[in-house]
């Protein structure tokens, strides 16, 4: 399986069925320059669509993988080579996201055990160095499974932050001796948790669009906004919204209008 020998492959595929790139990235809901990373072998088709481009080009998985028509005396051999290559590969990438990880675990072990040494060299026990150990570990259950799996592991991760995060304020809260740490912080975390998994599924959902999913990101980065400063205002009793605070609005819908126009555009090009 050679990427250079795939794209070659697509390229030829795509003109014998009399498409451009850009028509090939419209059937596909891609963008022309992401068929144009496949075809010089840059990059290969993302595995969600494959089946989709396959079935457009009028050619099998195998094929698409070998870069080549295959004959059927040859098929199952094919599928052999193919199937060993991407274990291969997938075996190569989890030993250096594995190295990765361990290394960055040592280096989180050696912060946390030098904060303990220093806490309790100054005040003889443990004291502020707990506020750091409790907040390293929960940066790395949030971390560890995407340096670990790569995207694979941004949803573990996104799982573990909200089991874990409400309950972090609460420790944190006992840990400086201030209540309002919990009961502000955790109604924060959830809404901002909530925020998370909106972009998430936007992502998710708009891979091959990501101007539109940036866009929308911002978009509704404003009502969340709102809420935050309308529930701060109630909690402590003041009013939090500001001349700032509506110039922050204001950027974040510049912002948007411009990555969704700028998504429109590209949109536009490619149909042409």
């Amino acid at each position: 399986m050679n990427q250079i020998d795939t794209g070659k492959f697509i390229a030829g595929c795509r003109k014998e069925k009399g498409l451009t790139q850009a028509q090939l990235a419209e059937k596909l809901n891609i963008t022309d320059r992401v068929v144009s990373k496949w075809e010089t072998g840059k990059c290969m088709p993302d595995s969600s669509i494959m089946l989709e481009l396959c079935n457009i080009l009028g050619v099998t998985v195998n094929e698409l993988l070998s870069g080549e028509r295959i004959e059927m005396n040859n098929y199952e051999e094919k599928v052999n080579e193919n199937l060993i290559e991407l274990k291969r590969k997938d075996e190569n990438n989890m030993n250096k996201n594995a190295i990765i990880s361990t290394i960055y675990t040592i280096a989180m072990i050696i912060g946390i055990m030098v904060c303990c040494i220093c806490d309790i060299a100054i005040s003889g026990t443990l004291t502020w160095s707990l506020i750091v150990l409790s907040s390293i570990l929960v940066i790395w259950i949030a971390s560890f499974p995407v340096i670990l799996l790569g995207k694979r592991g941004v949803l573990v991760a996104m799982i573990a932050i909200s089991i874990i995060i409400v309950p972090f304020m609460y420790i944190l809260s006992i840990l400086i001796k201030v209540n309002e740490v919990f009961s502000i912080g955790a109604i924060m975390s959830i809404i901002s948790l909530a925020f998370l998994w909106i972009i998430y599924a936007l992502y998710y959902r708009l891979k091959e669009r990501k101007f539109l999913a940036t866009g929308i990101t911002f978009l509704v980065a404003i009502p969340f906004t709102l809420l935050i400063n309308s529930i701060l205002s109630k909690m402590i009793g003041e009013a939090v919204i500001d001349i700032w605070d509506i110039l922050s609005i204001f950027i974040l819908l510049i912002i948007a209008v411009a990555f969704i126009i700028g998504d429109y555009a590209r949109r536009k090009g490619h149909i042409r």
